[in-house]
């Protein structure tokens, strides 16, 4: 098999979550395995894999038109195949599957969220024999993590505790295309992070569509907790996970961030609307009040926690008063970020059905004043770091000036600061310097590298 694919080339384009990055790190393992090589772009590249997410439709808007747009990209000089190879997973494979093939005739591989390891075999056919190859499967029977990987950046690691989820909230397809939540063992987990540390990993971020409920398919009741700790005693430099359901969300697990080391004080804890009848509708089990008690428990613990949100605008049936109950919880929180969505409708899903008669432009209007509230608290909530001493985590340069670092605080928040006289980024990216934060703005921080010795 690995001769049909030596030299040639491949790349992915991911949309979506964290568990979609994850993914595609095992599908760019498994090219590596069968000898092709990674490039930057479709002109450069023999197969092209889209790994993709179905969320919200700008997302199915997106990948249909790169896709279709695939056409008319010749296929490069030297390449080992009479066509380029194009493949989609992720969750758009796995909820459409073979109706891609028939609206992107073009397109050869088609693959689910539960059956990355197919994709070799499945592209192998496709080069050797032609026509589609369709492989979709309704659950897994072990999880992508025993699939061979490339990460993105050899300090920082994905590490998947569950996948799937029980939720259904009525306007997530999740649960539709990643299957019912999955638990790993807990031994399995430790096992891969502490395989991860002794690699050099120096930040690991637990994964799952409700991290929270870890467990309860395994042992009967979550055990999120006790993989907090497990993870910690690897001696990992820096531990985060995501995402954490708020009905999940246990005394035990607020407790984790005031005693564990390597534990970072940076939650993102989805809220989605502030106004308890849309909470409801959502179904999403806890209201507004709970909600905020957790924060508070959160803050007793870690005062300065940096919190981050979700927040669909424009849910069917939602009210100007229901919007300004949104707005005053983001008000009184004071995030440091909130990803901010107009309601996208996904078919399949039981909010699809919900009549709502709220016009556009009141739904953008209302959008357009929480964005406002959001940067402004966001930029107020950076303010507190005015003047301090941040240890960042150096990921590579500033995209605008290859002389300015940037990194990440324990906050999760972007921090940028002049290059060392005399200093390579290379010697710099995965380890861990401090900064003295001289300037501080709506969505980054930056300042001066300082030895904190002198």
């Amino acid at each position: 098999m690995s001769n049909l694919f030596e030299g040639s080339t491949f790349c992915i384009h991911t949309f979506g979550c964290q568990m979609n990055k994850h993914d595609s790190e095992r599908v760019a393992g498994m090219l590596e395995g069968l000898g092709a090589l990674p490039v930057d772009t479709i002109e450069e590249a023999d197969i092209v894999a889209f790994m993709t997410c179905c969320v919200r439709e700008a997302a199915d808007t997106r990948l249909y038109g790169q896709v279709a747009s695939m056409k008319n990209i010749s296929v490069r000089e030297g390449s080992p195949f009479n066509k380029r190879l194009i493949a989609v997973g992720g969750c758009i494979g796995q909820r459409d599957g073979a109706k891609l093939t028939d609206e992107l005739p073009h397109l050869d591989v088609v693959f689910g969220t539960h059956n990355l390891g197919s994709l070799p075999a499945l592209l192998t056919a496709a080069a050797q024999e032609g026509g589609h190859r369709v492989e979709v499967l309704d659950a897994a029977d072990d999880f992508s993590s025993s699939l061979p990987t490339d990460r993105e950046n050899a300090w920082a690691a994905w590490l998947p505790i569950t996948v799937g989820c029980n939720n259904f909230c009525t306007y997530c397809i999740v649960p539709y295309v990643r299957g019912r939540e999955k638990s790993r063992t807990l031994e399995d987990i430790a096992q891969e992070a502490q395989g991860y540390v002794d690699a050099g990993v120096k930040e690991i971020t637990l994964l799952g569509q409700n991290v929270n409920s870890y467990g309860r398919d395994l042992y009967g009741e979550p055990r999120f907790a006790e993989v907090l700790d497990a993870v910690d005693a690897t001696g990992i430099e820096r531990l985060r996970f995501a995402t954490s359901h708020p009905k999940d969300l246990t005394d035990e697990v607020i407790a984790r961030f005031g005693t564990l080391r390597s534990l970072m004080p940076a939650l993102h804890l989805p809220v989605q609307s502030g106004s308890n009848r849309i909470l409801k509708a959502m179904n999403r089990r806890y209201t507004r009040e709970h909600y905020l008690d957790l924060v508070k428990k959160l803050r007793a613990v870690v005062p300065d926690i940096a919190l981050s949100t979700d927040i669909i605008v424009g849910f069917p049936g939602e009210t100007e008063e229901d919007f300004l109950e949104t707005y005053r919880l983001v008000e009184e929180v004071g995030y440091n970020q909130v990803f901010t969505f107009i309601y996208s409708k996904r078919e399949g899903t039981p909010a699809a059905s919900m009549e709502d008669d709220t016009p556009r432009e009141v739904i953008q209007e209302r959008f357009d004043r929480l964005v406002d509230l959001v940067q402004r608290k966001a930029f107020e909530a950076n303010q507190d770091e005015q003047g301090s001493v941040v240890p960042v985590l150096v990921e590579g340069t500033s995209k605008r000036d290859t002389s300015i670092l940037a990194g990440r605080s324990p906050k999760n928040q972007t921090v940028h600061a002049p290059l060392p006289a005399g200093v390579e980024i290379d010697e710099l990216i995965g380890t861990t310097v401090s900064v003295k934060v001289d300037e501080a703005r709506t969505w980054y921080l930056s300042g001066t590298v300082v030895n904190e010795d002198a």
